[in-house]
């Protein structure tokens, strides 16, 4: 859209910054699978406690987002974005020199922890503001970066581990993370009032004004205490393959580079994913889409408990990317729908701390049950009741227009 004659709406640089920001963060916490076997044979370790790792990692930085996503709406995305980078890159570049496996935790943890979260609340939030009837199909083409991230990471760490060795790999996927990922970091705003026009409305073209509540005042609604709840639930689930993918795999047979190439598939399907539910939700209704999401994940860990063949695991990976990935896009653009886009990403950031509690327990719950049992089935099984219930929870949102008005 046209931001004046001859110019692209800045918005759109917005979308593409965030876009770099979320694949190159993501990149680099979803390869956490690939390091999975090195890691476990370096260290002598169980399968919990290694899951234990990317749950410290991954939980922290839905956590710390209640954090950036204050500052980022404060001061801005930029600065919030370029301390994370170096978080990341340091953290991963410490993970690489750990004599055990409690520095990893330190290393990957808190480099992921902190450098994810200080990136993806204030670069989904950024992008927020800047639109309003494709505000489904903007937030989605901007995390559809995670997507591509979930496909790129693991197969380029596979590829490094194989040929450098998972020391070297973390200071590689480190230092390049944090290269690109600030580099996109410098052209984040959101604030369209400083650029030239405004807030646009993307059907006419003029500009446009908005009602936002405030973050004090979105914690107590109804619909804030349902989102929060739903994602918690659904987020038990949704960490669980990022990790035992690859695992998984290695225990029906298949290779490092198979399992990893599966866990590409979900980083396929969520691409696609971001892409066509965005698109279809802003035609259909967001809240509608979003809901259908929380179902399909619950549907395809039925799937998941049936996959001992490489070509239904596929299926499995390829369609609960597409669910997960359409959950991810649709989040931040269903919260800005009922609270606006004054304090999205205050508001986004703690929302996604629920997200936090999931993570922090899925994974390490799953990595649990396989060394108590020798499988993953009743992880699988538990998995599927937690998104049925998270899908009991969001069918209870009210409808956001209806509520607003009210």
């Amino acid at each position: 859209m046209a931001e004046g004659a001859g110019r692209i709406y800045y918005g759109w640089y917005v979308v593409a910054a965030a876009f770099v920001v979320m694949l190159t963060g993501f990149a680099a916490a979803y390869s956490f699978s690939a390091f999975f076997p090195a890691l476990q044979h370096e260290f002598e370790a169980s399968r919990a406690s290694v899951s234990l790792v990317f749950s410290v990692g991954g939980a922290l930085y839905f956590w710390v987002g209640a954090i950036s996503g204050p500052l980022s709406d404060r001061f801005g995305p930029k600065w919030v974005c370029l301390f994370g980078f170096c978080a990341l890159g340091g953290g991963l570049v410490a993970a690489a020199f750990a004599p055990n496996l409690a520095v990893v935790y330190l290393g990957f943890g808190l480099g992921i922890g902190i450098g994810v979260g200080f990136t993806y609340v204030p670069a989904v939030g950024a992008v927020q503001p800047w639109f309003l009837r494709r505000r489904g199909f903007a937030s989605g083409l901007a995390v559809s970066g995670i997507g591509v991230g979930t496909l790129v990471g693991p197969l380029i760490a596979s590829a490094l581990i194989a040929t450098v060795g998972w020391r070297d790999t973390f200071v590689a996927l480190g230092l390049g993370a944090a290269v690109i990922g600030a580099m996109a970091s410098l052209i984040l705003q959101n604030d369209p009032s400083r650029r030239p026009g405004g807030l646009r409305d993307e059907a006419t073209g003029t500009a446009a004004a908005v009602v936002s509540t405030g973050l004090r005042d979105a914690l107590r609604t109804r619909p804030f205490v349902l989102l929060y709840a739903s994602a918690a639930c659904l987020s038990f689930a949704l960490f669980v393959p990022f990790v035992h993918l690859v695992p998984y795999a290695l225990d029906h047979g298949f290779t490092v580079a198979t399992g990893a190439l599966v866990l590409g598939l979900v980083g396929v399907g969520s691409t696609v994913g971001r892409f066509l539910v965005g698109s279809v939700a802003d035609r259909f209704g967001r809240l509608d889409v979003y809901v259908c999401c929380f179902g399909g994940v619950a549907m395809t860990f039925f799937v998941w408990l049936l996959a001992s063949e490489l070509v239904l695991l596929g299926v499995f990976a390829f369609v609960f990317g597409t669910f997960y990935g359409g959950f991810v896009a649709l989040a931040p653009s269903v919260t800005v729908d009922y609270f606006g886009p004054k304090s999205a990403a205050s508001i986004i950031g703690f929302l996604y701390s629920s997200v936090g509690i999931g993570t922090l327990l899925g994974p390490p719950f799953a990595g649990f049950v396989f060394d108590r049992l020798g499988g993953y089935d009743y992880a699988i099984v538990a998995g599927q009741y937690a998104a049925i219930i998270a899908t009991g929870l969001a069918m209870l949102l009210p409808d956001p227009k209806r509520w607003n008005a009210e």
